[in-house]
């Protein structure tokens, strides 16, 4: 439901009661424009629904993949077990390259680049988080920076013999038939959606413990390799 005193209040009282994104240059009206994108798949504000996608009131602070009804992709189930919660970080990474944080989402879309525009969004959406001001995670991404990779580390051409061998201690929870019994499977991947994920977990961004330990001790090469590696495996 929309914050209760925001129907009332104009955005600029808003912001003099502490919200922080005009700060930033958070425009909600924008917003609202740039969320014409996604109403194809979601809605927003009283009595939204979800459609093929969750509605988005309340998303600030919500597990992943949580609401009853929604058909989710097992992917994004298994994030929200794993303990991904939508923050003003999380949200502006999976709306700017969705497959970086949830790699088999089942939301087709290509993402929003322009990190202006998806400031603006996350401006219109917090508008219907209760409490919006409170949000720890409130403060946008620092102009400037994004989660695109240095186009040199997607470029890296690995050596899948190298990958073979750094794989032995992956097969150990992954199955290299890329079954996906409980784990999910990795066989087959682009090599860049494997090297975006892998970086993910080093930013953690995605927030599996185990695997944000094994991303941190990878270097950039390492992980091409892994990627080549697993590419052809069928």
């Amino acid at each position: 439901m929309r914050c209760a005193q925001l129907p009332a209040l104009t955005f600029a009282a808003f912001l003099a009661a502490g919200g922080s994104f005009a700060q930033e240059g958070g425009n909600p009206d924008k917003g609202a424009t740039v969320f014409k994108k996604c109403k194809a798949c979601h809605q927003v504000g009283e009595g939204a629904k979800n459609r093929v996608g969750p509605q988005l009131n309340g998303v600030f602070g919500r597990n992943a993949g949580s609401i009853d009804g929604v058909k989710y992709s097992k992917s994004m189930t298994r994030m929200g077990a794993d303990g991904l919660v939508w923050t003003h970080e999380t949200l502006d990474a999976f709306i700017e390259n969705p497959k970086a944080l949830v790699s088999k989402t089942r939301m087709s879309f290509r993402g929003i680049k322009n990190e202006q525009d998806r400031i603006d969004l996350l401006t219109y959406l917090r508008l219907y988080s209760d409490n919006p001001a409170n949000i720890p995670e409130a403060e946008p991404t620092v102009q400037g920076t994004d989660h695109d990779l240095d186009p040199a580390i997607l470029a890296l051409e690995g050596d899948p013999e190298y990958g073979e061998y750094l794989a032995s201690e992956c097969k150990t929870c992954h199955q290299a038939s890329g079954a996906n019994d409980g784990i999910p499977g990795i066989s087959g991947w682009t090599t860049e959606d494997f090297v975006v994920a892998m970086h993910a977990y080093k930013k953690k961004l995605r927030p599996h413990p185990v695997m944000q330990m094994m991303a941190a001790r990878l270097s950039d090469e390492e992980i091409a390799a892994l990627a080549a590696h697993f590419k052809d495996l069928e």
